[in-house]
């Protein structure tokens, strides 16, 4: 769904563009349709036929007069006529080729303003996160330690956890944490972004108190006493957070030495310790941990209609800001193996239906699609717009015949990058 109607706003680009300048529009198709299409209708009165291809990689204008996907030829041959792509001067061509990255943009911050306007902006301030962040092994390796509080990089306050944040440990010199009450510099390695991109494990994740919500009547936990809005702090004496409780009640069950463990708590501001037998630890019954708007500091700002439109070109324009500057890795060994298909695509989207989530992933992916469009790669935007702009610079056009060549060459390209980031996708579901 959130491709489909991003391929239709990319491909309307184009089209608008062309109707403007009187150009035609042969086709206009959702999706490819190599040798059959699945649905075609042609208007009365009209120059365009549309339809819906039965390949689901994208979708495409036939613009007469032009060399594209379609690789008609023959076309190209026949003397030039004045409603053809080739036939307007140059600005214009390059507005009909850039139509479909400016309406992808424009579709991401539209986007994000309604987004902002109808949901508003909600975050954990990392610093003020009460029991830190757990760290994945890399971040271990280089001096984090689980509950360390991030404080700043290179001097510059964390703000939240975000993709923002993550670029500006890699890319700083010191991390400043707070551990056990005192600031501690944590030095970065140059190729920490390499290191993380080989792990594939999220750098870090906010530590939840152990609040109780609830508690299932008539299981160990409630005939050992504990009570909803108990805190529990500890494990047998050691820190222990929310997720720690399971992990712990996994390990146990497999490797338990003792058969009793102490569970610290804090109650009405009292802390006291009870004790329970190991095979209590993993039938526990339900012990609900309270909502986290009742346990972190999170953020909230609402926006009003016309406050959401900066918000949301603000949003869009730093989500594309640290888009690009992430590409650079995907030219790394590990780089590349990142690289994901439609599996990688279907993944960021929650398993259960949430417009929130739903459209910022599609604001997400709009602003993909316009970047990875406007690469100076044949066969795609940017290819025809590097062309375009040889053009103007040297006031001459490149031959019929080495606009088809670039084309087919353009279209290798993009279809073994198909063929490597789908196949990573069977990689990462295989291993």
């Amino acid at each position: 769904m959130s491709l489909s109607l991003l391929v239709i706003i990319h491909e309307g680009g184009h089209f608008l563009f062309a109707r403007l300048f009187k150009t035609r529009v042969e086709k206009f198709c959702l999706f490819f349709d190599p040798w059959f299409t699945l649905f075609k209708f042609k208007p009365k009165n009209s120059e365009t036929e549309y339809g819906i291809g039965w390949l689901p990689l994208g979708g495409y204008v036939k613009i007469a007069g032009m060399i594209d996907e379609s690789m008609d030829t023959e076309q190209m041959k026949q003397p030039e006529q004045p409603w053809e792509f080739r036939s307007k001067p140059a600005w214009q061509r390059l507005l009909i080729m850039i139509g479909g990255v400016l309406f992808n943009f424009l579709l991401a911050l539209f986007i994000y303003s309604m987004v902002l306007f109808t949901w508003g902006d909600e975050y954990i301030r990392v610093s003020q996160a009460p029991l830190g962040m757990d760290y994945n092994e890399t971040a271990k390796s280089i001096g984090f330690r689980d509950g360390d509080v991030l404080l700043a990089a290179d001097g510059v306050p964390f703000e939240s956890m975000d993709g923002d944040a993550l670029m500006s440990i890699v890319e700083a010199r010191v991390v400043t944490v707070a551990r056990e009450g005192k600031e501690t510099a944590i030095y970065i390695p140059e190729d920490l972004m390499n290191r993380l991109l080989t792990d594939s494990v999220r750098f870090a994740s906010f530590r939840y108190p152990f609040v109780l919500d609830s508690v299932q009547a008539g299981r160990p936990a409630a005939l050992a006493g504990l009570l909803p809005g108990d805190s529990i702090t500890h494990m047998d004496g050691r820190p222990i957070a929310y997720f720690d409780f399971y992990k712990e009640m996994k390990e146990r069950k497999q490797h338990a030495a003792s058969r009793l463990f102490n569970l610290t708590y804090v109650r009405n501001g009292a802390t006291d310790t009870l004790t329970l037998e190991a095979d209590s630890l993993y039938q526990i019954g339900t012990v609900a941990t309270m909502d986290i708007h009742r346990l972190m500091p999170v953020v909230k700002r609402e926006y009003g209609f016309f406050e959401a439109f900066p918000a949301g070109i603000a949003l869009g324009v730093n989500t594309l800001k640290g888009y690009v500057g992430q590409m650079k890795y995907l030219f790394s060994k590990e780089g590349a193996k990142q690289l994901g298909g439609f599996g990688t695509i279907g993944s960021i989207f929650p398993a259960t239906w949430n417009w929130h989530q739903f459209w910022l992933m599609t604001a997400f992916l709009s602003i993909i699609l316009a970047f990875m469009n406007i690469l100076p790669i044949p066969a795609l935007d940017g290819g025809h717009v590097l062309f375009l702009l040889y053009e103007i610079i040297a006031r001459r056009k490149p031959s019929d015949k080495f606009m088809e060549r670039a084309q087919m060459v353009g279209m290798a390209i993009l279809f073994a990058l198909l063929l490597w980031a789908n196949f990573n996708d069977v990689l990462r579901y295989l291993f």
